[in-house]
């Protein structure tokens, strides 16, 4: 089996919009592989070899709140997952905690950058809280984003102080635990239990250091991601399953851990 912890889809009237506008704002350093709809990503699952595929929202305005997460849990079927998201600038927190419970997501997602929030911020700390004592998983862009002018709003270090202070809680780190932060990433969340997913991926990381990663952090905390549209899986799996891992840390990566998180 294999589930793709990190994928994204927008509704079909705002996915051509939504796509060509990321796109612009990366520079075009991205390139979609879907057009961004929810069946141009079950397209891509048949095409790629994926069972299971976990949609990540973004909201970045309050005001998408219910809508964005109505429709989130509407695409949900035997093959898609979906996290709930909120916005930092919600004036009730809990509230809008309690509403995603309510629709039944294991889930949030978190993006600094796009969001406009510092992780370790105080604020997002009360947030971040609640959440895991509503037994929500917490799944974050960590590091680079072609959008965005550096510094960027997260690094490995924040995630191991803000890990800390929270006392536990499931965290995921995208991106190998920060964008083009590796160095850092095995500095600092190496050997801790913050969890870290492989999406956009081997065309920026070297087998090298993501073997050393594995090997230093544990393959029971690393989960397979696509970032899909903007990564392909069919040639992050080809890198996952071209290395020398064992056949248990190779099943962990690809569908053991995000079963266990899930609960599938």
């Amino acid at each position: 089996m294999v589930i793709d912890f990190h994928t994204h889809a927008f509704p079909d009237t705002l996915a051509q919009r939504a796509i060509a506008s990321l796109v612009k704002a990366c520079g075009r350093q991205y390139e979609p592989c879907s057009d961004g709809t929810l069946s141009g990503l079950v397209s891509n699952m048949d095409k790629f070899g994926v069972d299971i595929s976990v949609v990540q929202p973004v909201i970045t305005k309050p005001s998408q709140l219910e809508t964005l997460n109505r429709w989130a849990k509407d695409i949900e079927s035997e093959r898609i997952i979906s996290f709930g998201a909120v916005h930092p600038d919600t004036d009730d927190y809990k509230r809008d905690i309690d509403f995603i419970c309510s629709l039944g997501f294991k889930g949030l997602k978190f993006h600094p950058e796009y969001q406009h929030f510092t992780l370790d911020d105080d604020k997002m700390l009360k947030i971040y809280d609640y959440a895991i004592h509503k037994g929500l998983i917490l799944l974050f862009h960590a590091g680079f984003d072609p959008a965005f002018p550096p510094p960027y709003h997260s690094n490995p270090k924040m995630f191991a102080e803000v890990y800390k202070k929270l006392g536990g809680g499931t965290i995921v780190a995208a991106h190998l635990g920060g964008q083009k932060q590796w160095d850092e990433v095995e500095e600092y969340i190496c050997g801790t239990d913050i969890y870290i997913d492989t999406s956009m991926g081997f065309e920026y990381y070297s087998k090298e250091q993501f073997m050393r990663i594995v090997k230093s952090h544990g393959a029971d905390k690393i989960l397979f991601g696509s970032d899909s549209p903007w990564s392909k899986a069919d040639y992050e799996l080809e890198c996952i399953r071209s290395l020398p891992l064992t056949d248990e840390e190779r099943e962990l990566i690809l569908s053991g851990n995000a079963r266990r998180l899930l609960g599938i």
